[in-house]
């Protein structure tokens, strides 16, 4: 049984456009050390802690959380980037696929936005290089927010409060760039360090029962870990779906979106090559793969041993995994209810 979302306590402003609320925002990501970890000692294992603290620029940050949860920055008033990215539901939205303005169905699945600073590329084909490239993307499709850029800056700049806002940060007020450079320094402020993973990896040995151990001790005997290592357990290089058997031809149908990294560099060496997804906070981010095709970890973890790693299981083993998975949920305080 897959752990339920409310057992992460990650709590976010409702969305809205109140930015006295936004601004109220401490960006405080400085967390803890977990009681009974060993200080200064970290294991040498292929997956590493994510860090307890971030470098953002608090008043962007809070700016950027305000415009987040805005949808004024959507054609039509109705779709926000927490639309898609609910954060105290694991930072995606429990779709297979997201829905954008006038109800428009996307197509591929919404990956969490938590540590999404940690990445080597953004989107699943990895077009953005980096948080602000990634912006455009929503923003500009016709599936998802619709708007133009001019149009957005021309909502803000009516607002009450935010052409103050954007100029105690920005000497050169709302413009593209601005908008995109806020959203990009909060989204680096989502961070889930602490997990119980992160204190075993710390010293901490009461942190993991034997099974979650033997679980993680399964993930590396498997090869798992060849993907989805580093401290974002993921994220870090692009893989082809179906090394050793075919998922898309067992599946058919395929779409575009199925093509991957090959929609980016026309390369047939990256046709349906898609980045590694990170598996920090995969037990709250249900459905799984690229087109939400995997209901629970349990079914995530089959496909994975059937089309990438082409090997048989015990269904004890495969359960460990999912133990070892679950672990990786880390904790965010720098949100606010």
């Amino acid at each position: 049984m897959d752990t339920p979302r409310h057992a992460l306590r990650l709590a976010s402003a409702r969305p809205g456009r109140r930015l006295a609320g936004a601004l109220a925002l401490v960006v405080n990501i400085a967390l803890c050390s977990a009681a009974g970890a060993t200080a200064n000692v970290v294991r040498d294992e292929p997956i590493k802690p994510i860090p307890e603290t971030v470098n953002v620029d608090a008043a962007k940050a809070a700016l950027g959380r305000a415009l987040f949860h805005d949808p004024r920055l959507s054609k039509d008033d109705t779709v926000s980037c927490a639309s898609c990215h609910e954060l105290s539901s694991g930072g995606d939205d429990d779709r297979r696929v997201s829905i954008g303005i006038e109800d428009k169905e996307g197509p591929i699945n919404a990956p969490t936005v938590f540590n999404a600073g940690l990445n080597f590329r953004q989107f699943w084909d990895g077009r953005a290089n980096d948080l602000e490239a990634q912006i455009d993307g929503p923003v500009q499709s016709p599936i998802e927010m619709g708007s133009l850029w001019p149009e957005v800056v021309a909502k803000l700049y009516r607002d009450d409060e935010y052409p103050a806002l954007f100029g105690e940060s920005y000497p050169d007020g709302i413009n593209r760039r601005n908008v995109k450079n806020a959203l990009a320094e909060y989204m680096r402020s989502l961070i889930t360090p602490n997990s119980r993973f992160d204190r075993w990896l710390k010293g901490d040995d009461m942190a993991l029962d034997d099974w979650e151990k033997r679980g993680y001790a399964l993930f590396k005997d498997y090869g798992c870990v060849s993907c989805h290592q580093g401290a974002n357990v993921g994220g870090n290089m692009f893989q082809v779906f179906g090394v050793i058997n075919e998922y898309f031809k067992t599946r058919g149908n395929i779409t575009e979106a199925d093509l991957g990294r090959y929609n980016v560099t026309g390369n047939v060496e990256d046709r349906h090559a898609f980045k590694v997804p990170s598996l920090r906070l995969a037990a709250l981010t249900a459905p799984y793969l690229h087109d939400g095709s995997a209901a629970t970890l349990r079914d995530a973890v089959d496909a994975m041993f059937t089309f990438q790693l082409g090997r048989e299981a015990p269904d004890g083993d495969k359960e460990a995994i999912v133990a070892f998975i679950k672990t990786l949920v880390g904790e965010s305080r720098e949100l606010t209810p």
